[in-house]
């Protein structure tokens, strides 16, 4: 089977591109980076896809810069949704799965929501975006849904992996370089391991599973959390001061949600999709980045 991979030179993509080298299979990764084929172009999209006859398209692409979002309104939704509405009719043209990804911030985020719903956010749960960002991610989704029903959505949060830019890569180049770090400590939520995200899609698309599930780890934590384990680790020697701080020191010009939690009971309900503690997640990756 052919499998189709855009957006291949992200945190996403080039890990899917690493778990198919260690694997054997029979299938043909297809992969393409934003240069290669820009998805934007409709024409150029419908074409590759066409003649390339894929049996999975997973996206990868995405305009993920939260507050250059609110100001290149129109490249984030053309990434975004548009391009993701388009995916979803050559979907249903040809039938072939798709596989896409999307966010947490798709939800309204309210501190209070913490307390309501501790276990984090179900996806039937209503969307209510605080930035533009989370808007067009929620219109994605929608264009998916009203297009194919041979579809796979998998909401993911604070994204970090071995590859491209991430928080966890950025704490350790800045722990080097400052005494002190000042991290915020009032939005709440859990990450998103890029290994764990590629595993857990490859179980649900084993399974033959379609519709929306939640791809993230146990636990609830601030990013100061994060930050501060980070430099715990035992083979991280790094020595810097992690300083709690709330949002208002880091003014954005995108709001941020302050609970994002997602609730990840659907995935485990799947036969081989187990999730894990944030801190295993951690641990892992920092080994990865260590080697």
């Amino acid at each position: 089977m052919k499998i189709m991979l855009l957006g291949a030179g992200g945190q996403l993509g080039r890990e899917w591109q690493i778990f198919f080298k260690k694997r054997e299979h029979n299938h043909i990764l297809l992969p393409y980076t934003s240069a290669q084929l820009d998805i934007t172009h409709a024409s150029e999209l419908t074409d590759e896809v066409r003649q390339q006859q894929p049996g999975v398209v997973i996206n990868c692409a995405a305009y993920t810069d939260v507050d250059g979002a609110e100001e290149q309104r129109d490249l984030a939704r053309k990434v975004n949704t548009d391009a993701v509405g388009q995916l979803g009719k050559l979907s249903a043209e040809m039938g072939f799965i798709l596989v896409h990804y999307s966010t947490d911030y798709v939800f309204p985020g309210e501190e209070e929501d913490r307390e309501q719903f501790p276990d984090g956010y179900a996806e039937d749960h209503p969307a209510d975006p605080v930035n533009y960002y989370g808007q067009t991610k929620w219109e994605g989704e929608q264009a998916i849904r009203k297009t194919t029903g041979h579809h796979l959505i998998l909401r993911i949060s604070w994204l970090c992996g071995a590859f491209g830019s991430n928080f966890v890569k950025t704490m350790l180049r800045l722990g080097c370089q400052r005494e002190v770090l000042q991290v915020v400590d009032d939005q709440w939520g859990s990450p998103s391991f890029t290994a764990e995200v590629v595993r857990h899609t490859w179980t649900l698309l084993k399974a033959e599973e379609t519709g929306t599930f939640h791809s993230t780890s146990r636990g609830l934590i601030t990013w100061y959390d994060l930050a501060e384990a980070i430099f715990v680790e035992k083979d991280i020697d790094i020595d810097v001061t992690v300083k709690a701080v709330p949002s208002e020191a880091f003014p954005t010009v995108a709001e941020r949600p302050r609970f994002s939690k997602l609730n990840t009971q659907k995935i485990e309900s799947v036969p081989g999709c187990t999730v894990e503690e944030w801190e295993v997640g951690l641990a892992r990756l920092l080994y990865q980045l260590r080697k």
